[in-house]
């Protein structure tokens, strides 16, 4: 045992010691396949009303169908991200600027507590208002024209950027998206 045991460390030893200068640098691999030019980016706008599931007691949108704002397809791994408008306030210099906030989102009412959420799936997204209460008394400042703006950001950019998600301006600065290039749909009224 003690001889197979001194082999073994010998040729380990051997094989260790043997490590020389690194030859040189081999040929680059073959180029890879183009990309589809499917991995796009969009945020649009939608201004909605809310209906009431009595079933569910909870309020909702219709499916928000992406192909209706973009002009690329949506693949599975693409990332979703809502955001609501909570309010519009003023800058120092007198200039109003949006304030938004990523669902899900809380309040607090009398009643009891109110979440906007959404999911989604790679061809549409659907907006609820979920609530620890009966909600068929909600007020319409909750469920009327409110404003939503949808980000589809594509999964590899997403990994790799250095944005904050919950900031919807950092996300349309890291996307290089303007304001004018927002698609806003006034209402969808249910």
């Amino acid at each position: 045992m003690k001889k197979i045991f001194s082999i073994l460390f010998m040729t380990t030893f051997l094989f260790t010691a043997c490590d020389g200068d690194r030859g040189p640098q081999g040929p680059p691999g073959p180029e890879g396949p183009p990309g589809d030019g499917s991995s796009q980016a969009a945020i649009f706008e939608i201004n909605s009303d809310f209906r009431y599931i009595n079933d569910s007691n909870l309020w909702t949108t219709d499916l928000i169908a992406f192909n209706e704002f973009t002009d690329f397809e949506v693949l599975e791994t693409d990332i979703v991200v809502v955001y609501r408008l909570d309010a519009v306030g003023q800058l120092d210099d007198g200039s109003d600027v949006d304030e938004w906030s990523m669902l899900p989102q809380n309040f607090f009412t009398d009643d009891g507590t109110i979440q906007y959420v959404s999911n989604h799936t790679f061809v549409d997204t659907e907006i609820f208002i979920d609530g620890n209460y009966d909600l068929s008394t909600l007020d319409d400042d909750f469920t009327q024209d409110q404003v939503f703006r949808v980000a589809i950001i594509p999964a590899d950019f997403y990994e790799n950027a250095s944005f904050k998600s919950s900031d919807i301006n950092s996300v349309m600065k890291s996307l290089n998206i303007q304001e004018s290039d927002i698609q806003k749909v006034k209402t969808l009224k249910q």
